[in-house]
């Protein structure tokens, strides 16, 4: 009955309980089973609407347990011991008993404990079974769904499988890093060509999708590609997979003006909205009724770099470039996205201090050339040819965080030196 009722697309007050429920039950589902039952169920009825459902009921797979409870085994040969309220020991009157009744009531304990143990063991192991049973549907509908590329869907997908790609087999690394690149491609060029009309035609149909946005799908496939490498010790067999994260690293350097220009970086799905005046059809201040997909496009950005410029095998002219680049960036972000990339900096410093310390001494040059800063290639930028020169204007920033975030920065500089 209830995922009947989500089958619909209109948002009235029974299709919000109904989804309301679904999430109560997927988050108190100790068993698995309906867990499993409940997923099967919304797995058919999405295929079976040809995916023309409302985005909500996709994330209600965001709210199963087992997404954050698979990596964690129960113990197999231990039980555990239940919270007692009051640990002193209560004195009981001793009861005299002789010795074989003592040795009946040693092998009695002997045998309620194996019971117990063997009870434990086969309730472990079913309940994983469950769990790896509806993990499989969960990621074979969202597979399905970025393949036939609904629109309306693919954020809800990507935010998923952003939160949750440590659980991906690593037999679908290659086929996922494929759709991403080209769910990369496709935003690239939508967002490219947005704001572009042909001709002065006043008849433009209205977006079916107002709330997709290019680039937070961008930076939500780059942080997916990432993020297969973490975990499943996938990283140490990168190059037995041939996964090449090239491709994600290279748009996200060549994306990075975009994003300190983007004026909701700092907005989430629950901030409160303006309508757009020049839109077809006005509506009041509104917010986006989604309770998950709460990461705003700042927190994904460092993220995605995090991922790529903390590790200590990155090439120097890689760091450099990006370094340079986001201190270009943070002269037009707003102060706690600017405070938050400087605390990065000052972190990639401290890892990479020594191969990019060049950028902040004017005196030598380990570069020949001009520094390009709009060259696609990352490491063909030639950023030694440049200085980290937007110090000394962070430095007169009117946040005083700001302002000794940089002065952090500088202090590790002249320590490398």
């Amino acid at each position: 009955i209830l995922v009947d009722k989500l089958s619909t697309r209109n948002r009235d007050g029974d299709f919000t309980k109904c989804l309301e429920t679904l999430e109560k039950l997927f988050r108190e589902d100790d068993d698995g089973n309906p867990s499993l039952d409940g997923v099967t169920q919304l797995s058919k009825l999405i295929k079976a609407r040809d995916y023309r459902i409302d985005e909500s009921v996709l994330n209600t797979f965001l709210h199963l347990r087992l997404l954050s409870e698979f990596s964690s085994r129960g113990s197999q040969n231990r039980i555990d011991k239940t919270d007692s309220t009051d640990s002193r020991k209560v004195k009981f009157k001793k009861e005299f008993r002789n010795k074989k009744y003592r040795k009946i009531l040693k092998e009695r304990k002997a045998v309620e404990k194996e019971f117990q143990e063997a009870d434990a063991i086969v309730s472990h192991e079913e309940r994983d079974r469950l769990q790896a049973e509806t993990l499989k549907i969960v990621f074979v509908t969202y597979f399905r769904i970025l393949k036939t590329r609904v629109p309306n869907l693919t954020g809800a997908v990507l935010e998923g499988l952003a939160k949750y790609a440590h659980l991906i087999n690593q037999d679908f690394f290659g086929d996922l890093l494929e759709t991403l690149k080209g769910l990369i491609s496709s935003a690239s060029f939508e967002d490219s060509t947005h704001g572009e009309p042909e001709d002065d035609t006043l008849d433009v149909p209205e977006n079916p999708n107002p709330q997709h946005d290019p680039l937070r799908s961008t930076l939500l496939s780059t942080t997916t590609a990432f993020t297969l490498l973490e975990g499943q010790d996938a990283a140490r067999s990168a190059s037995a997979l041939h996964l090449d994260l090239s491709f994600f690293t290279t748009h996200l350097y060549k994306t990075l003006h975009s994003f300190a220009l983007n004026p909701d970086i700092e907005l989430s799905s629950k901030t409160l909205r303006l309508p757009d005046p020049h839109a077809p059809s006005c509506q009041p201040l509104t917010t986006i009724n989604n309770k998950v997909n709460l990461k705003t496009p700042s927190v994904l950005l460092l993220r995605a770099l995090s991922s790529i410029l903390l590790p200590r095998s990155v090439p120097p002219l890689r760091v450099a470039a990006f370094v340079k680049q986001l201190s270009t960036c943070s002269l037009h972000l707003p102060e706690k996205s600017a405070q938050a990339v400087l605390g990065l900096l000052l972190l990639v410093m401290k890892v990479h201090g020594r191969k990019v310390a060049a950028l902040w001494n004017t005196e030598e040059r380990k570069g020949d050339g001009v520094f390009d800063a709009l060259r696609g290639d990352v490491e063909g930028s030639n950023p030694f040819a440049s200085t980290v020169w937007e110090g000394e204007l962070l430095r007169c920033h009117y946040v005083p965080a700001v302002r000794e975030a940089v002065r952090g920065i500088e202090r590790l500089v002249r320590e490398i030196k």
